[in-house]
């Protein structure tokens, strides 16, 4: 069964504000609706569809400039990492992408949603590495992690 949705907010992958879809009532009843993302859609609820279209652009437009501005700042910028090696030159562990955005974190002295950096492979090894980060659908920047040994 599925139900008319109107969507208040942008839900990744399903949606942008000011929408209407069909979704499955489970998704709507135990998701949706609880989170505020969205309002069954009915003939009232539709004759605002023009105010909360507005709204999610203005809300995007915001969100944009402010991942603009953190690209600008992680573009083609260096951090060093260091972890312990076993006798085979591998790392014990990984480097993963929450220790990146961590270590960026620090460097830019404020918070970095981890989530940019699921995409990352795992550094194994000690060595130079270009890593690129999704920031959003269409921002992406590029940053130099070195991976040094621990001493």
């Amino acid at each position: 069964m599925t139900m008319m949705m109107l969507f208040l907010r942008d839900v990744p992958d399903k949606a942008r504000a000011g929408e209407v879809r069909r979704v499955s009532r489970g998704y709507a009843r135990n998701y949706l609706l609880p989170k505020g993302l969205a309002e069954i859609a009915t003939d009232e609820t539709l004759k605002r569809l023009d105010k909360v279209k507005a709204a999610g652009d203005a809300e995007r437009a915001r969100e944009t400039q402010v991942v603009e501005e953190l690209a600008e700042a992680l573009d083609n910028l260096t951090v060093t990492i260091e972890g312990r090696v076993t006798p085979t030159g591998r790392y014990y562990g990984a480097i993963s992408g929450i220790r990146i955005a961590d270590a960026l974190g620090e460097l830019l002295e404020r918070e970095i949603d981890r989530r940019i950096t699921n995409a990352v492979e795992p550094i194994r090894e000690p060595g130079e590495y270009e890593v690129v980060l999704n920031l959003s659908s269409e921002i992406r920047a590029t940053v130099n992690v070195i991976a040094a040994i621990e001493e």
